[in-house]
């Protein structure tokens, strides 16, 4: 039986043309998978920095089957694996904290593969208020309507169910549910997706230390080590054979 949090990565193995489809006009099909890899390098780090003493191990949640030594580098050493089938984002949700509660973690937080500068501090401050006493869910709200965390200490299936996915209304529909079945909710600071060209240009903004419209006051992103050089290597001259 495992102890303290799990925390989660849910992602799609970055394989050249599969994923991110909205990024490829920026990068072609190969840019954007080892974008994508960036991300989930970045994200990963970010859970590592949550503070071990709280207890926590990391996971990737992720497809398809048979693309695991194309992720596994991709993540610390240690980190778990658990494959998601066909099935809505809220099968995939509720099946992957329901194992990871099964599996004896106190709390299982689960976020996005999208957010590479995400704040280690907020992922810590979701284990925190789901370790308070009593029952309530946590969601770091997404500037797109969706959330880029969502935190449990218990399964509920019905949190997951008729939920308009890849909608303005995700976050909206899942509070709803949530109230109805009478589950409290905590809310963190918003943070941002970076999916299009629009989030993208926030993240080349965030990158060069230019504020974000939403972000808290002192709510720092994380270094996003990978994504900053994958970048600047996109920006550097080519030497030619005259230099």
């Amino acid at each position: 039986m495992a102890a303290g949090s799990a925390i989660a990565i849910i992602c799609k193995t970055p394989l050249p043309g599969r994923g991110k489809t909205r990024l490829q006009p920026l990068f072609g099909p190969d840019g954007t998978a080892v974008l994508s890899a960036c991300f989930i390098r970045d994200v990963a780090a970010a859970v590592e920095a949550v503070p071990e003493a709280i207890g926590r191990h990391g996971y990737a949640v992720y497809a398809p089957v048979g693309s695991e030594d194309v992720l596994r580098p991709l993540l610390p050493p240690g980190w778990g694996l658990l494959a998601w089938q066909d099935g809505t984002l809220g099968v995939v949700l509720d099946g992957a904290i329901s194992a990871f509660l099964a599996r004896g973690h106190d709390c299982a937080v689960i976020v996005n593969a999208d957010s590479p500068t995400l704040p280690p501090l907020l992922i810590a401050a979701a284990v925190a208020a789901l370790r308070a006493p009593g029952e309530r869910a946590v969601f770091g709200p997404a500037c797109d309507g969706g959330y880029y965390l969502v935190g449990l200490k218990r399964p509920h299936r019905r949190l997951f169910e008729d939920i308009p996915w890849s909608t303005e209304a995700v976050l909206t529909a899942t509070l709803a549910r949530a109230a109805e079945i009478g589950l409290e909710v905590v809310l963190l600071p918003p943070w941002y997706d970076v999916d299009d060209a629009a989030t993208f240009a926030l993240l080349e903004d965030e990158l060069a230390g230019r504020p974000l419209p939403f972000a808290e006051p002192g709510l720092i992103g994380g270094p996003a080590r990978h994504t900053r050089a994958f970048l600047a290597s996109r920006r550097a001259p080519v030497a030619t054979a005259a230099d």
